[in-house]
């Protein structure tokens, strides 16, 4: 099990500081504070990035 703290969870989601607290104040993301730190499991961010994955269309 392999935990990131916020900065380390930010930087591989590619999104912001505002939009990860969101996120997590929102429920969207499963997080977990420990003491004063949000903390991310990485499997848990993998099967995130699965689901909400958009597929590109083709042009014909």
């Amino acid at each position: 099990m392999s935990l990131l703290t916020f900065n380390e969870a930010k930087k591989y989601l590619r999104v912001s500081a505002t939009t990860l607290y969101r996120f997590i104040h929102e429920k969207t993301i499963p997080a977990y504070k420990i003491g004063v730190r949000w903390k991310f499991r990485q499997e848990v961010l993998d099967k995130w990035l699965e689901s909400h994955a958009s597929i590109g269309q083709k042009k014909l």
